[in-house]
């Protein structure tokens, strides 16, 4: 082999070594962000749990209160719904986006349902409803956490993702833009709920 076809050979095995190390790192910045989803999964999972207790705890003081039950029980069910999806597809914009509206109605519905309780000093004294609100405020704070935990994940493999030459990698390979979760718009859903009464 003569100089030149070794120059080439090495200059062959640098790009293709430096495109698989692009490759691996953009690989490893997509699972980083989807275990980041599977964290905020957990936890919505078990505030899933968490509302069909508190709404059975509470259903006997409020009965009058009828709508604003069936409406958190209603926006419950969606917001697993939209879990479900964005769960199925962590980082899909259309997912992330129905997720984030899902979650600020039920956010929106447990609001009202907690200050709903201010009115019921028997509510106050009841130790299961002040558990199940403590167990709730947890799990808001583990949302919390683990949404600002996927979000820097996000931003990280968007901003690789984006960067060049890994741009050049991203579109061949199918490595599409993630979508943050973010919340609503609307400033009452922005708000986690309030779930102490003291």
């Amino acid at each position: 082999m003569d100089m030149g076809s070794l120059i080439t050979l090495a200059l062959v095995a640098a790009i293709a070594f430096a495109l698989v190390a692009i490759y691996n790192r953009l690989v490893a910045l997509r699972n980083r962000f989807k275990n980041a989803f599977s964290q905020i999964d957990v936890q919505l999972k078990r505030r899933y749990d968490l509302i069909p207790n508190l709404v059975e705890a509470v259903k006997g003081y409020l009965a009058h209160e009828r709508q604003t039950l069936e409406a958190v029980t209603r926006a419950r069910g969606e917001a697993v719904g939209a879990e479900s999806r964005a769960a199925a597809a962590p980082g899909d914009p259309a997912a992330m986006q129905a997720l984030s509206r899902a979650e600020g109605a039920l956010g929106g519905a447990l609001g009202r349902l907690l200050a709903v309780f201010e009115s019921y000093p028997e509510l106050k004294a009841n130790q299961n409803v002040l558990g199940l609100q403590e167990e709730l405020a947890s799990t808001e704070n583990r949302i919390a956490f683990a949404r600002q935990a996927y979000n820097d994940s996000v931003m990280a493999y968007n901003t690789r993702r984006e960067s060049f030459p890994e741009v050049l990698i991203a579109g061949v390979f199918g490595f599409g833009s993630a979508e943050l979760l973010q919340a609503t718009e609307a400033p009452e859903e922005r708000q986690a709920p309030k779930v102490s009464f003291r």
